[in-house]
């Protein structure tokens, strides 16, 4: 009995062991899990208003997250508006500095006219009919002289305020990024600002990542290199916590052309390798998989 039971223990044993070994060799290559992080910093600068944002919130493209105090911008532009105003208000009327000219010159024409009838009639001669077209041409002359002159200064006038314009459409711009607006698809995952401090133009607000598909970045060795490609599906497995894998699909994104000594926390297939190379898998995240896992790759 007591020899049964030996034999029947040394079987366990050799299974569990067979177990473990089988469990510790099903992946190829391993890795951690990391994302596409982007650091959205302050395009202005001022007081912070409003950052409505906490660490793990997910954001979408134009979502309003917060302002940036912009008075000081506004009362510039309010200024730069009075100066261009001002400047405007000095050019001059062409129609009511001309109006004399034209009464001048509709009085010339009705006389030309009644010059016209007398020398018909024979009670006005040519000459005088010839002063009366030689007063409307010269009016003529003066009015397009006049109108040149004007329209000069008045040009010279809007020119002067073409800086003050192109001022107030950078003030614009620059109040426009007063406002906070995300502009992409992810999960906040570090806030760098809080209310009521100062922020200047590049300075970060918040780190944010788009985790519905995350990376995992592994290292192969030399001989399982020549075994990968782009696009290529992969399968991916992450312990499940209960001794456990669970399995994900995962296809090719990157694969490095340079070898590089085998990082300490990452073990591969072959403990021996010096130079590994590392890849990129891209992996549909269900929620969860997370930045800083450690995946393995099944070739």
């Amino acid at each position: 009995m007591n020899k049964m039971k030996r034999v029947f223990l040394i079987f366990i044993s050799v299974a569990l062991v067979s177990s473990c070994n089988e469990k510790k060799n099903i992946y190829d290559a391993s890795g951690t899990f990391e994302a596409v992080e982007t650091i959205i910093s302050a395009e202005a600068s001022g007081i912070i208003k409003s950052l409505k944002i906490e660490e793990g919130q997910q954001l979408k493209p134009g979502d309003t997250i917060g302002f940036i105090d912009a008075m000081q911008l506004s009362l510039k532009k309010k200024q730069l508006l009075a100066q261009s105003n001002a400047t405007l208000s000095k050019k001059p009327d062409i129609r009511s500095q001309l109006a004399s000219l034209q009464e001048r010159l509709k009085q010339a024409q009705h006389e030309q006219k009644r010059t016209m009838n007398m020398v018909k009639a024979d009670v006005a001669t040519q000459k005088q009919l010839d002063d009366a077209n030689v007063e409307i041409l010269v009016i003529n002359k003066e009015i397009e002289a006049k109108q040149t002159s004007l329209r000069i200064t008045s040009s010279g006038i809007t020119e002067e305020t073409a800086p003050l314009k192109v001022q107030v459409e950078q003030l614009d711009d620059q109040l426009s990024k007063t406002t906070i607006i995300n502009e992409m698809n992810g999960t906040v995952l570090t806030k760098y600002a809080e209310v009521n401090e100062m922020a200047i133009t590049g300075k970060p607000l918040y780190k944010i990542a788009d985790l519905s598909t995350i990376i995992l970045r592994a290292f192969v060795t030399g001989d399982q290199f020549a075994k990968i490609k782009l696009d290529q599906n992969i399968k991916v497995m992450v312990d499940d916590g209960k001794g456990k894998y669970r399995a994900y699909n995962g296809v090719v994104a990157w694969i490095s052309e340079k070898a590089e000594f085998t990082p300490k926390t990452i073990q591969t297939k072959d403990e021996r390798a010096n130079l590994v190379y590392a890849v990129k898998i891209r992996v549909k995240n269900d929620g969860y998989l997370k930045i800083g896992m450690y995946g393995e790759l099944a070739f």
